[in-house]
């Protein structure tokens, strides 16, 4: 069934005003009419039933029944520097499907020097979010600087470091004793962090500094694979 992420609050017998692109996609794509049922969530009120309304080229939809609780996801976040736009998209649309809470998207000194919209990154995660059946929408938080996020680092979190410039254990082996709980993973520029940056970094008491293997990974690649690699050890793929 169609799924849909929206802002509004979800209740029984709630109205919900599609936006231009959503009618679009349900009535001239989808060709869906009145009465055809998709799913709707906000990340708040769980996963509720909804029936599209009106007559041809319907734009409201009814909420109808609760179909799941609102259930919390994975405490996971994602730190990555600013690389070339097709690649940040993939980075963030498939965060978005190996359950990151968050991603922060980070300057650094080899950073790609563009400007993102965040409001486009986010309609991606939302889209991908959609599709995967999860009850949330990652947060894309602006560009910061390195620095600024090491100053502000949560004193309860850990980081996994993905640091390919210098001695680090394999991953699997740094994360085989890892406590649970709130963690992020960081993945650098193109051109990877500086030797200050991995000193910086290094520094940080909660980091883990961990290896993804012999071979240069692009930021996507590396993103991709040290997201499931924590999903596959201290994540929600455990129980799946």
């Amino acid at each position: 069934m169609i799924r849909l992420h929206v802002s509004d609050d979800l209740r029984a017998g709630a109205e919900i005003e599609l936006n231009p692109g959503q009618r679009r996609y349900l009535v001239d794509v989808m060709r869906l009419g009145p009465g055809a049922e998709v799913l709707l969530f906000n990340g708040r009120d769980g996963e509720w039933r909804a029936r599209l309304a009106g007559g041809r080229g319907a734009a409201s939809l009814e909420v109808q029944t609760l179909a799941r609780p609102q259930a919390g996801g994975c405490d996971l976040g994602l730190a990555v520097a600013l690389v070339k736009r097709p690649r940040l998209e993939t980075i963030i649309e498939k965060a978005a499907e190996l359950g990151a809470a968050r991603v922060r998207l980070m300057i650094t000194e080899r950073a790609q020097p563009i400007r993102p919209n965040v409001e486009r990154l986010t309609a991606i995660a939302a889209e991908a979010a959609e599709q995967t059946g999860r009850m949330d929408v990652p947060a894309i938080e602006a560009p910061i600087s390195l620095s600024s996020i090491l100053e502000s680092w949560p004193g309860d979190r850990f980081l996994m470091f993905c640091d390919e410039a210098g001695e680090a254990p394999p991953l699997v082996d740094a994360l085989g004793d890892a406590p649970s709980g709130g963690w992020a993973v960081m993945i650098g520029p193109e051109g990877g962090f500086s030797a200050a940056e991995r000193a910086a970094v290094r520094a940080l008491p909660q980091t883990r500094p961990v290896s993804l293997g012999p071979r240069i990974l692009r930021a996507d690649t590396a993103a991709i694979a040290a997201l499931s690699l924590w999903q596959a050890i201290l994540g929600d793929w455990r129980g799946a």
